[in-house]
């Protein structure tokens, strides 16, 4: 069967209703996608063959930019499937490109069941070249009767019809075009990652260009850096802003007070909180500062094994009024909060309730060792820390296990202030 003729034959054999059968070098078979034929009323063709059918956006002539006989046939034989299983169908028959898409699936069937009389992307007889080798016997003709075959065999050796070039009207081209500007074509998982769209960071090196050409006028000029760096006093102040805040509770039967929580986490020894206040009054600071500054020693290990210590800093307050003084963004730098499983103390926090806020924030559960479990923090996202009432070289392991679990949740919820 000639290409040129397969799309016209698949029409007939779809509006009249014939049976439509598949075969191979073996003989006949019932699948389409071990076939290598397709079998009409009127004899078989090369599921491979293509048709006079234009695919979506080809504009050339060659029998790629046309859709096979087969890739037809599916859109026809699977009109009723759901669009998924349309597509894993057609993966499945070995069509994973030039099949015809969902969104222009109903337009081929009702063109081929008659229902649409005339189609702008069906091109005239000609277009299509046929894909038969030079000296193939002609289509199979085994089903028509003996007469008949031997009339189109004489028929295709005496007679040559001319072939004319389409040309397009200017007309057309115009509405094709429009057509294509509002299609979408459907990609699959193999051509959806095929990026189209240049890189071109021009933007950043305009943004950049004048800093760099300071940069490059003060290594010529032998000026140091550090004059064409932002103004000290702005540096600073963002310096500042990195130092991470942790919040404690104003109760005053609270184990971590302002009292004791500079000794207990700067220098690993926990003092009873009305000792402390004994020690601090007796010195004459009658009341403790409303924000207190924690510093801690870090030890990093690089890949050579050079240790480096760094000292960090944190505050510590108990009240939303000192956190005010730390700006805007205060509890942007809040990483930690200490509880006794009191829920009042979250009443004037941004987040007052206290699933909320352990979302936000790391929670830690102050208590003593022997103290049965606390039913109201069961579900809030805290962890616990065991204070020992007489034991007091456990508390530099209990410390360290505070310190390793607070580093922990900032490097994996707020990493920039571990820069502090």
């Amino acid at each position: 069967m000639a290409s040129s003729d397969t799309l016209n034959e698949l029409r007939q054999a779809v509006k009249s209703k014939d049976t439509i059968s598949y075969s191979s070098a073996q003989g006949p078979c019932t699948s389409l996608v071990a076939a290598t034929h397709i079998v009409f009323p009127s004899g078989s063709v090369l599921k491979s063959t293509p048709t006079r059918y234009r695919r979506a956006g080809a504009a050339g002539s060659s029998p790629q930019d046309f859709y096979t006989v087969e890739a037809l046939y599916l859109a026809w034989l699977l009109r009723d499937a759901a669009g998924a299983e349309y597509m894993k169908q057609t993966r499945e028959n070995g069509l994973s490109v030039g099949f015809v898409s969902v969104t222009e699936r109903k337009t081929v069937v009702d063109w081929l069941e008659g229902r649409i009389s005339d189609h702008d992307r069906i091109g005239p007889a000609a277009e299509v070249e046929s894909t038969t080798p030079p000296g193939s016997p002609p289509r199979n003709l085994r089903t028509l009767p003996a007469a008949v075959q031997k009339s189109a065999a004489t028929t295709e050796t005496t007679t040559s019809p001319s072939k004319r070039r389409y040309v397009p009207d200017s007309h057309d081209i115009d509405v094709v075009k429009k057509i294509k500007q509002s299609e979408v074509e459907l990609r699959d998982r193999s051509s959806v990652l095929r990026g189209n769209k240049p890189n071109n960071f021009s933007a950043v090196r305009t943004a950049y260009a004048d800093k760099l050409k300071k940069l490059r006028e003060a290594s010529r000029s032998g000026v140091p850096q550090t004059t064409a760096t932002p103004d000290a006093k702005l540096q600073a102040k963002k310096a500042r802003n990195f130092q991470p805040i942790i919040i404690i509770s104003s109760s005053p039967t609270a184990l971590i007070t302002m009292h004791n929580v500079k000794r207990f986490l700067q220098e690993s020894t926990f003092e009873h909180s009305q000792e402390a206040r004994a020690r601090a009054t007796a010195e004459g600071n009658t009341r403790p500062e409303d924000l207190i500054p924690v510093y801690r020693r870090r030890t990093h290990i690089d890949s050579s094994g050079k240790e480096t210590e760094t000292q960090a800093k944190y505050f510590v307050v108990d009240s939303v009024e000192a956190l005010a003084k730390f700006g805007a963004d205060a509890w942007d730098r809040v990483v930690c909060v200490m509880t006794t499983g009191q829920a009042w103390q979250f009443r004037p926090y941004k987040w007052n309730e206290p699933r909320q806020l352990f979302h936000h924030v790391k929670g830690i559960y102050v208590s003593w060792s022997n103290d049965p479990p606390n039913p109201k923090i069961k579900d809030w996202n805290v962890t616990e820390l065991k204070i020992d009432p007489h034991r007091r070289h456990v508390d530099k392991a209990v410390v360290a296990q505070f310190w390793k679990t607070l580093d922990a949740w900032i490097l994996a919820n707020k990493p920039w202030l571990m820069k502090a």
